[in-house]
């Protein structure tokens, strides 16, 4: 199971203390939740944020686009040091905008992820199978940290898995919003197999709160 805290709910009073927590954990992804303020209700991370801790960690650098310019704003974040760029279906009008994207940061070098809200019909993701590294299935309304976790996504994350299963991929299944070690097995147990946790790692013992979710 890959863990990736979500930097959202670090304390940063505290950054440097517990950026040294999460390099010695078992943490191998490290979060950025980016919000524009139009697509979801929140502002939050611009890349400079990101240079930043890209100086103050070795971990996977996994940045989830929650914008209405994903296009745009992938570049700005894969040359301020992104390892992976996650976007979201909702916002595009078309499926061919969507692997065109996807083609596009492949040929920059890094992984691509397309997630979906709640609400969204799991069947959408058929069409996109072979052009992803990586499927985010959002487990609360995407916008704020500390939510309570949507039941109703174990059994899409056991639907996507299923369809990946048939098509030979091994595809990430990753899982984001209300994650603690019990919601966190469930997950794993469906198919998921990263865990991005903001609030259950940082509001908590680091390392354990970690240990939890391997």
């Amino acid at each position: 199971m890959i863990v990736a805290p979500s930097v959202l709910s670090l304390d940063y009073s505290r950054l440097n203390e517990q950026m040294e927590e999460v390099n010695a954990s078992q943490a191998k992804w490290l979060h950025f939740d980016v919000m524009d303020g139009h697509f979801v209700p929140n502002l939050t991370f611009g890349p400079d944020i990101l240079k930043g801790y890209k100086k103050i960690t070795d971990l996977y650098l996994d940045a989830h686009l929650m914008v209405t310019d994903p296009t745009f704003f992938s570049d700005v974040f894969i040359d301020a040091g992104a390892d992976h760029i996650t976007f979201h279906y909702e916002v595009f009008n078309n499926v061919e905008e969507i692997k065109k994207l996807a083609q596009h940061i492949h040929e920059r070098g890094k992984t691509v992820g397309l997630s979906i809200k709640p609400k969204t019909d799991i069947n959408v993701l058929k069409d996109f199978l072979n052009d992803f590294d990586l499927f985010l299935i959002m487990s609360v309304e995407p916008g704020f940290g500390g939510q309570a976790f949507i039941e109703e996504s174990v059994e899409r994350i056991k639907t996507l898995r299923t369809w990946l299963k048939e098509e030979n991929l091994t595809t990430h299944i990753q899982v984001d919003g209300g994650i603690n070690a019990e919601t966190g097995k469930r997950c794993k147990e469906a198919g998921a197999d990263v865990l991005v946790a903001g609030s259950y790692i940082f509001k908590h013992d680091i390392k354990e709160a970690v240990d939890s979710l391997v």
